[in-house]
């Protein structure tokens, strides 16, 4: 969940609305508390993969992620991200998703051009942002939503993992 929703649901279930300092606070204990019930990262199967086919192909691709540094650096890392590719967190722009000012800015970063952008997302935030954007999106299963739901936010297809979407690339026109 980004942090602008996390937020807005935490004011949501305590009934009234958090001042900036309090939601930076929630957000620095969201921070500490993933690092310490997940502090070691493993990719998704086949993450890395199609991540380093897409770099041997020379397909232009970057990430546009919710996280911050220096939460999303061991991920980085466990999904070999060169130091050079086009990485977009949330302290990059001033709003999150659903709205779709990330994938935005990896879109500018990357120059290509808004139609030649494809979102892949496993959360229905990531498929609204990305039909926000103007740009086709993928779902992927494994962040816990359902088939229906990412249809429903969006998706043009739905693929199991990384892996199913990598051999599934015809399906895209990618191959």
């Amino acid at each position: 969940m980004s942090g602008g929703l996390f937020t807005r649901a935490v004011a949501r279930e305590i009934g009234k609305p958090l001042s900036d300092g309090d939601a930076a606070r929630i957000q620095a204990r969201h921070g500490e508390l993933f690092r310490e019930l997940l502090p070691e990262r493993r990719p998704l199967p086949g993450a890395v993969e199609l991540l380093r086919w897409l770099r041997d192909q020379k397909i232009t691709h970057g990430i546009a992620t919710s996280g911050r540094h220096p939460e999303i650096d061991s991920s980085l890392q466990a999904l070999g991200v060169p130091a050079d590719m086009v990485v977009v967190d949330r302290g990059d722009v001033l709003r999150a998703k659903p709205e779709p000012d990330l994938f935005l800015k990896c879109q500018e970063q990357l120059g290509v051009d808004i139609r030649d952008c494809y979102v892949v997302g496993d959360a229905v935030w990531d498929l609204l942002a990305a039909r926000r954007a103007g740009m086709l999106s993928v779902g992927l299963l494994s962040g816990g939503y359902g088939w229906d739901e990412l249809t429903s936010a969006g998706a043009f297809r739905v693929y199991r993992d990384a892996a199913d979407l990598h051999r599934s690339l015809d399906e895209l026109g990618i191959v």
